[in-house]
Parts: structure tokens; sequence; C-alpha cells
């Protein structure tokens, strides 16, 4: 499935358990390659909560490395689970490694989620004073995972492939690594942007980068509090709420393909 072009392959726990059995990073890995594998920027398993929620998921990076939550594959399990009757109300409750978001699916005359809505809680601005790569401003902020946030005056010629990889890296700073969102206000509703991906690379969309990017340019005093975020893969309606301090995310879920993988 892929939500504005971040594409995931997604296994349903329910019916195939995987998240105790071998070695699910290596899996990842392995399933994610778009050479020898499936395809994909990482695996997301759909699971059984074994709490509260109605539904549970873990997110891997193309490189194996397990992220705390992917927005746009939030949506993309809120699709699977309603459709497939693992959750039978339009809102309900997905539990993630950065906690539980609460989602509701948008749905068509033929019952199918043609979007969803995701609550991904209140954000955390971060110290941006430290020195980093190129010694550009930036600003820091915590969506459950991290990201640092690039202001550019052309997001086309932008540096994502050069200077995400190396920022990504600079645990100097981010010693849990960090995504970096490159960003062009467009107007005060408006924003379009790039984003390198850690463990993944240049990705077509990030929601949770999104998020991100939409705080940090409210915080600069450069958009409204609410925005559309144009994607290499599609669009993203941000909204920050003043009141609740909450982030709701609407955005596309769609399905690419179904297929059995021998492992």
């Amino acid at each position: 499935m892929q939500g504005a072009g971040n594409d995931y392959i997604y296994i349903d726990c329910f019916r195939t358990p995987m998240d105790t059995h071998g070695d699910v990073h290596a899996l990842a890995r392995r399933m994610s390659d778009r050479h020898f594998g499936v395809g994909g920027d990482g695996m997301v398993l759909i699971m059984p909560s074994g709490s509260g929620d109605d539904v549970r998921m873990r997110m891997f990076n193309s490189d194996g490395s397990e992220a705390e939550m992917c927005g746009n594959a939030s949506r993309c399990v809120a699709k699977y689970a309603y459709e497939h009757g693992i959750v039978n109300a339009k809102n309900f409750t997905l539990q993630t490694k950065s906690g539980t978001k609460n989602i509701t699916v948008n749905i068509d005359l033929t019952g199918s989620v043609t979007s969803a809505t995701v609550d991904m809680g209140e954000p955390s601005v971060l110290d941006s004073t430290a020195k980093i790569p190129g010694g550009h401003p930036y600003t820091s902020v915590s969506m459950g995972n991290p990201h640092c946030v690039i202001f550019v005056d052309d997001t086309d010629n932008a540096p994502v492939h050069s200077l995400g990889a190396e920022i990504e890296n600079f645990t100097e700073v981010f010693p849990q690594k960090t995504n970096v969102e490159f960003a062009k206000i467009i107007d005060r509703q408006t924003i379009q942007m790039r984003v390198w991906e850690r463990g993944a690379g240049e990705t077509l969309a990030c929601g949770t980068g999104a998020c991100a990017t939409l705080v940090a340019a409210v915080v600069n005093g450069l958009t409204d509090r609410k925005a559309t975020l144009r994607l290499l893969g599609g669009d993203l309606v941000i909204e920050w709420n003043e009141d609740s301090n909450r982030i709701l995310m609407t955005g596309p879920a769609e399905y690419a393909f179904e297929g059995v993988f021998s492992i």
C-alpha cells in the first residue's frame, strides 16, 4: 500500500504472526529491496495490540531499523484494518512505539476507505542552537520520532541526498539519527517539501515529517496553523490545533498489490 507515494509492505499478523518468529529486521531489508525483494520504503506489521487498543503496528525502514511511528503507514493500516474487518468502527485506536494514535477513516459510497485522519499527538520543539553540517538554520521537532526542518528557496535543487544523509548521521546533535525535511513556503496555507527519511533515504512522502514541517513553519511565523503540504507523492493536510496542541493529519491510502512472499 502507499500513502502519498510513501510505500510499505504490510503483513497481516492476525493471519500470519511474524514479530516473534525469526529476524524481522532482516526480513524487512530483504522484502524492501526493490531489485531482489518486493520493493518498498519499509515493512509494516499489522498486529493484535495486546492492550486496550484496537490494533497495533510495528514499522521497519528499508535498512531494517525499527521506527517509532509513520503517519502515512498509519493511514494504510487504518484502511486495511477497516476493510478487512479487524475493526468495525470508523473511529479506532492504533498502538505504535510512540504511543496510541486515534484514527478516523473516511468512507465512500461503496464502503471503501478513501482517506484517513490521524491524531498525531502533541509535537515537541527541541533546541535548534547546535551547529549542523552546512551551517544551515534549522528547527528540530519531535513527533515521537526526530526531525530536522530546513527552510529553502528551491526544493528542486535542495541538497536532499548529500546534506540529508550527512545530517541524518550527525549523531553529535541527533544521537538517534534524524529525518531531514527541506521545505519551501509557498504561502501561509501551502508548503512544498522533500524529505530524507532516517533509515530509508529520500521518499516520496513522510507523514510525521509533514507534521514537523508545519510545526517548524508556525513557530517561525511563516504559515498559519493549517496548511497543505505538497510532497513528491501527493498532498497532506496538516492542522496544529491551538487549543489542544495536537496535530491532525489527513491524507490518502491506496492499495498497490497483494501477494505471497516465501521466507
